[in-house]
Parts: C-alpha cells; sequence; structure tokens
C-alpha cells in the first residue's frame, strides 16, 4: 500500500488572512481558493516533498492548545522569530519553563507553533536525541 500526506487541514475563521500569514512565513504560494479554503503548496523542486497546507473556515473559535502543531527549524532561531512577529506572530506561553531551546508562537488565529533551535555538527534532530537510532516499541520485530 502506498500512503501519503496530502495537506493538513487547520480549521480558522479567516482562512484567506491565514493562508496569506503562512504563504509569507515559508515561502509558499497560493494554489488554490475560495470563500470557505485556501489551500498552500510548498515551492516545487529542491527533492522535498511537504504536504500542502488547507485553511479551512469553521464556525467555532480555537479555544484550546493544538492537538497537532508544526515545528520549524530555521538557519537562525532568534532572526525567524523576529521576522514572524513582523508577519502577525506573537510568542505564546504553554506551560514551558524557560530554558527550551525553541519558542513557543502563535499565528494570528492563536495557532500554536514552534521555532527549534538551530542544528549544529552532531546534534540530534529532536530534543534529547544524542544520534543513536532508536526503534519504538511497536516497531516490527520488536
Amino acid at each position: 500500500m502506498t500512503l501519503r500526506i496530502d495537506c493538513l487541514t487547520i480549521d480558522c475563521s479567516d482562512p484567506a488572512r491565514l493562508a496569506d500569514f503562512w504563504s509569507q512565513a515559508l515561502g509558499w504560494s497560493v494554489d488554490f481558493a475560495d470563500d470557505t479554503e485556501v489551500a498552500i503548496t510548498a515551492p516545487s523542486g529542491g527533492g522535498t516533498s511537504a504536504p500542502d497546507l488547507l485553511f479551512l473556515r469553521v464556525p467555532d473559535a480555537k479555544r484550546v492548545k493544538n492537538r497537532l502543531h508544526l515545528d520549524l527549524r530555521p538557519d537562525d532561531r532568534d532572526a525567524e522569530v523576529a521576522r514572524l512577529e513582523s508577519l502577525g506572530a506573537r510568542r505564546a506561553d504553554i506551560g514551558q519553563v524557560g530554558d527550551e531551546s525553541w519558542v513557543v508562537m502563535a499565528d494570528p488565529e492563536g495557532n500554536e507553533f514552534c521555532v527549534l533551535r538551530v542544528l549544529g555538527d552532531g546534534d540530534g534532530k529532536y530534543e534529547g536525541d544524542v544520534g543513536e537510532p532508536t526503534a519504538h516499541p511497536d516497531a516490527a520485530g520488536s
């Protein structure tokens, strides 16, 4: 079976406004737009693929912390945080203790996302990752 993630759907009250923020933040382009939804797509080429982001108008407002959020890996975390703030993002408090290597932010509709630390030589991709692969207990062969 072949299965891939086609798009991540983000509920919102103003799809055009939120798509505009995220297209500027990521350097992506609008692929489709109507009154109820707007899709943005990653630039083609470069050997990478990413699911589209689909912003879908819903009648209810966001009430609690997201169950799914985006982690963004910049070349310069602090410069990127400042740039995102200039686009309309804000820092968000979701209970951090203050010594995290990432910055929690919220987009113009309050959807949380994280701006991660810059990876150095030998750094693991995830916090606590020391570069050694770890099999998940449910992985085949475990």
